[in-house]
């Protein structure tokens, strides 16, 4: 794998978490919104990511001017933003007939967001973060290195 290479995954997946980590802070923030501008409660969003360029199975692919190119001239490796999803997952409700977000039963649909998920999420991004962090950093010793024997 070229330094190129390995710069270019890792920086990938740095934009991948910190996207991750945006949407995770989101979350937290709208942890108690119980109306929003669609109406009804806030509903947690989740990121899902796919491989960058890859193909399925890792099979060659063609392209319409050269034909069929190997599974080695294809560029791999990385990390892409597929979607971003929204978890329909009801929120839980609780009887406050004192909220004007109160149904003609007294209940609130709260947010489906969990703080504890959301913390375990954000923790997961943010070593995934630190991570890339350390790949690039060992690049560029790497390429340093390189150099300084070169001379």
């Amino acid at each position: 794998m070229s330094f190129w290479n390995s710069m270019r995954i890792s920086a990938s997946g740095l934009t991948a978490q910190r996207l991750r980590l945006d949407l995770i802070s989101n979350n937290i923030a709208n942890a108690q919104t119980t109306r929003t501008a669609a109406g009804g409660p806030y509903q947690r969003q989740d990121v899902v990511f796919t491989p960058q360029g890859q193909t399925p199975f890792n099979l060659p692919f063609k392209t319409a001017s050269t034909g069929l190119i190997s599974r080695a001239a294809a560029p791999t490796g990385g990390v892409q933003v597929a979607q971003i999803v929204t978890d329909t997952t009801p929120g839980s409700r609780v009887y406050d007939p004192t909220n004007p977000d109160a149904d003609q039963d007294g209940y609130v649909t709260l947010p489906n967001v969990n703080l504890v998920v959301e913390m375990t999420n954000m923790l997961s991004a943010t070593r995934s973060y630190e991570a890339n962090l350390t790949v690039i950093e060992a690049s560029k010793r790497m390429a340093l290195k390189a150099l300084d024997i070169g001379r």
